[in-house]
């Protein structure tokens, strides 16, 4: 079985504005490619993320498409119940969209927020239960999901040589939309 947890920037972090914006479209597209390659290697079964708007969102989203084709299933894993609550009625209400689309969803915190030692309690759980990770995330322009690559990659110089980290970075993006625009002249 192969399990992939998927995070990286935030909505925000990628400067993205609303649903429609074109950099969803491809980032979007690079997780789909991603994702199908593995798919059709035979490498994949779950595909487990957070809840956070962008890059999380985003992959479930994408999962749940290809669930229509493949024999994939979606986790979504939060790091504590009322993680989204404080969000605005739109957001809150594409997460519970997520939730419900999921085969699977929990958190690995059952109260509420209590501290920054439940993000590293959920990083760690998200590890420990993940054979590979897939982040789009370029570390020479961090964001919130530095704090996950240096655990993962902590990890990794400990020895823990049967986990995978695969990043797609600006360049991998770059790509991504020349690729996607190219898809587009072929119709």
């Amino acid at each position: 079985m192969q399990r992939l947890w998927i995070t990286g920037y935030r909505s925000y972090e990628l400067g993205t504005f609303g649903d429609k914006d074109p950099k969803i479209t491809v980032i979007k597209y690079a997780l789909k490619q991603r994702l199908t390659a593995m798919l059709e290697e035979d490498q994949l079964d779950w595909v487990i993320t957070g809840g956070q708007l962008g890059t999380e969102q985003w992959s479930a989203e994408v999962a749940i498409e290809l669930r229509e084709k493949y024999n994939l299933r979606v986790a979504v894993m939060l790091p504590y119940m009322d993680f989204g609550s404080r969000w605005s009625e739109n957001n809150q209400a594409k997460l519970n969209n997520l939730k419900a689309n999921a085969d699977f969803c929990s958190a690995t915190s059952m109260g509420g927020y209590s501290g920054a030692g439940q993000l590293r309690e959920y990083q760690h759980f998200m590890f420990n239960h993940t054979d590979q990770a897939l982040m789009i995330y370029d570390p020479e322009y961090p964001g919130k999901s530095k704090y996950d690559y240096e655990m993962v990659q902590h990890y990794l110089d400990q020895g823990k040589s049967d986990y995978q980290l695969d990043l797609i970075d600006y360049y991998d993006l770059e790509q991504a939309g020349r690729d996607y625009e190219e898809s587009l002249r072929e119709w």
